[in-house]
């Protein structure tokens, strides 16, 4: 491969840039959150199908009408024909065809209305078994990659792992996209890939440094380099093929997993960043010091 590329040379511009981002998304989930969807508060999500692209104004207006004060709603679906309205009230049969009255009063008889109620226990249920799922596997990817390959390696991947989740998180709080369980499988899947392509990088830097023994800080920065160049396209052509295929389910599949294919586009995106420009630029970092102190174990034993 003729492309050259010092990445161990830029790595602090990488480190900064991803502590910019993560610490916006930690301030944005300290101040406002997370936009939390019914599966993890208690209330009713309605969702008016109007069957053409109206103004958001006139459906803020009917629902101010029924007694809704400032109701929380937003447009939806490939042509903006859907309203969706949010509200903390556990909606009554009677209270949700009253709703479909009036919206086919204003927009006629093809408006349809899907309401949805979820037990509020069950969404953080679910969320606290994917927190401990994440949590369990993280132990067994240090325990294995330590095994495989070493301690540092394995430190690292998780710390990628956890990078990705933060800056998905970080942005759906910013921008306060709905969250909801499908957002929950997102988050692991994104782990899940995260990981997978992480240990390929890993596992070129390991076969070059078994190979090159490098002493110098020049012979190791070289050997992650060349590493790095070694993978990077089949890094991108892996990362390309899943993103279109989660580009195609956003643009495609649905307003019940818009927000879905959203997160695993975000992911992605951050799986192939952390894995060239973080991951590996943290593990020479850790790696410089630690031969460092042995050199100077060394030299004081020597003496």
């Amino acid at each position: 491969m003729n492309f050259k590329f010092d990445f161990v040379g830029k790595r602090k511009l990488f480190f900064i840039l991803s502590a910019s981002i993560l610490l916006l998304g930690i301030a944005s989930l300290l101040i406002q959150g997370l936009n939390l969807g019914v599966d993890f508060v208690s209330g009713s999500r309605v969702d008016v199908s109007i069957g053409q692209e109206f103004d958001l104004e006139e459906g803020r207006a009917i629902l101010e009408k029924l007694g809704y004060e400032n109701p929380s709603i937003r447009k939806a679906g490939n042509e903006n024909e859907l309203l969706v309205f949010r509200t903390d009230e556990n909606l009554e049969v009677e209270k949700v065809n009253e709703i479909r009255d009036q919206f086919r009063e204003k927009f006629g008889e093809q408006v349809a209305v899907n309401e949805q109620t979820v037990d509020p226990i069950v969404g953080r249920e679910l969320a606290k078994n994917a927190m401990i799922s994440v949590l369990i596997a993280s132990v067994g990817i240090i325990l294995y990659v330590t095994i495989r390959f070493e301690y540092r390696f394995a430190m690292t991947a998780v710390l990628a792992l956890f990078h990705d989740a933060l800056f998905v998180i970080g942005i759906f709080s910013i921008f306060q996209w709905e969250v909801d369980l499908v957002f929950v499988a997102a988050v692991l899947t994104i782990v899940g890939y995260s990981v997978n392509d992480t240990i390929v990088v890993f596992d070129r830097i390991r076969e070059n440094i078994e190979i090159e023994q490098p002493k110098r800080w020049e012979d190791l920065k070289e050997a992650v380099n060349r590493s790095l160049q070694q993978t990077l396209v089949r890094s991108i052509n892996t990362g390309l093929t899943v993103i279109f295929a989660a580009a195609a389910l956003f643009a495609f599949g649905g307003e019940s997993i818009r927000y879905f294919s959203l997160a695993l586009l975000l992911g992605l995106f951050a799986g192939i960043y952390s894995s060239v420009f973080v991951a590996s630029q943290v593990w020479i970092t850790w790696k410089w010091k630690s031969m460092e102190r042995e050199k100077l174990k060394a030299k004081a034993v020597t003496e």
